[in-house]
This record gives C-alpha cells, structure tokens and sequence, in this order.
C-alpha cells in the first residue's frame, strides 16, 4: 500500500511538473519613462498599470513573462526581429500603427482632457477661449488647444511635462490645462491637496490602448484577448485601474 501511495504521489508531482514546464514564456517590451502606465523603480524594476494588468492577463491564461525595458524609439521593431513578444507601453491604437503589428482589443481610453481647479467656470474646450491654458509642448493637448485656439496664441503656455503643467495650474500661472486623462488621473491621486477636476469634451478624439504581438500572430493575440475578458469579468481590472486612477473605471469596447 506504501509503494503504491509512493507511485501515485511520483506520477502526481512529475505530471504537475510537466504542467508547469509546458508553460510559454513571452518577452514583454515596456518603455520606463511614462509613469503611472510603465516606470522604473528604484530597484530597476518596471511597474505601472500597464505592468499590472500584463501580469494579470499572464496569470489569467497561464502563461509566463518576462518584462525587459524597451526604449519607444524602435520598439515596434523588438517584434518583427522577434526579441520581444508582446508590447505594451501606453501604445494608441491607430490605423497606420495596425500595419506594423496586431493589436489586442482595447484595455485603456487615453483621450485628452480638461483639468481645472474645483470652482473653476470652464465648462467645455470652448470656454477656454477666454482662459490662459498649459499644454505639453508638441503633445496631443497642444495641437487640440492649438485649433481651439490658434497655434501662436498667447493664451497658450507650453511645458516640458505634465507635472510642471499641473504645479503652474496649482499656483494659479495658467487657469487651465489639457492633458493625456490617465496621467492627470494619477496626478490627481498623487496629489488631492490640489483639487483638481476633469472636465471632458465631445471634441477630444476618443482614443485607445492596446497590446500589440507580431503581425499574423493571431494565437497570442487571441490569448491575450480572452486573459483580458477573464480579467474584466473577475472585477481584476477594476482592481488595478482604481489603484492607480480613481474609483470611475471605464467600459471597455468590445475590439
């Protein structure tokens, strides 16, 4: 009876070892620099939203990662030399972008948007017309602000960064701003002494995220569609977005 309790404990450890070992191991591709979605830490790790919810996604289909720091520039070519699997580092979808490479459906709406002080008066990209608005230099905001406005407008202040943006909006230098909604989000979060608030606008292209795999590979496109469904579905997603935005989690489409 002991050599056969042995036998079967063997056959039960050697198969979960054979699951374990058919694991596919992916090479993740994320940028370090665009904080809150992918960041290093201090110990040189990449974490982020993005770092989050590709873990999440790994877990939920069972498959491995392993995250390298992949500078935007030349990036989408880490697939196409096949050095890197899977891409995701805030990357918009678009229609030139889906030539190169094969998205995932969307995972994050990464529209502009209006961020003002809690009594302010701006109701509407419209409004700011009368207002003295930061941007990013050369950003999406800029050149949405920059139509509304007129490009060399005086009532636009440009800045190197959001932060900078924000502190300047903070101390009362510009009476609005326009940014990407998910850094401000975090922003805001890092930062609720300053009570700041959004303020949306049907003009502000509504735009997406998504994860990209080479171009034909429609068995890891798939995987990480349905690791994206499970984690939706579990309350996973809403987990993570809420850690690093707010408690007004987004209704994903479909593809």
């Amino acid at each position: 009876m002991i050599k056969l309790w042995m036998k079967v404990c063997c056959l039960t450890v050697a198969l979960a070892g054979s699951a374990y070992a058919a694991q596919e191991t992916y090479v993740v591709g994320a940028g370090g620099t665009y904080r809150p979605f992918e960041y290093e830490n201090s110990q040189k790790q990449l974490e982020g939203f993005d770092i989050d919810i590709i873990k999440a996604i790994a877990k939920a289909e069972n498959f491995n990662i392993k995250l390298v720091n992949t500078p935007w520039e030349g990036i989408f070519a880490t697939l196409g030399s096949g050095d890197r699997d899977i891409l995701i580092s805030g990357i918009t979808i678009t229609d030139k972008r889906k030539q190169m490479v094969d998205f995932s459906a969307p995972y994050f709406p990464a529209e502009q948007s209006i961020v003002v002080p809690q009594g302010s008066g701006v109701t509407s990209l419209a409004s700011l017309k009368n207002e003295k608005v930061g941007v990013v230099n050369s950003s999406t905001g800029d050149i949405v602000v920059s139509q509304e406005l007129g490009k060399n407008s005086t009532a636009i202040k440009r800045f190197d960064n959001t932060p900078l943006m924000l502190q300047e909006l903070f101390e009362d230098g510009v009476s609005a701003a326009v940014g990407d909604v998910g850094v401000v989000k975090y922003y805001i979060k890092q930062h609720p002494e300053k009570s700041f608030k959004l303020v949306p606008d049907a003009k502000f292209e509504r735009q997406y995220f998504g994860i990209a795999v080479a171009k034909g590979n429609s068995e890891l496109q798939a995987k990480i569609n349905d690791g994206l469904k499970k984690i939706v579905a579990d309350g996973t997603y809403a987990k993570i977005y809420k850690t690093w935005f707010d408690e007004n989690v987004p209704a994903l489409p479909a593809e």
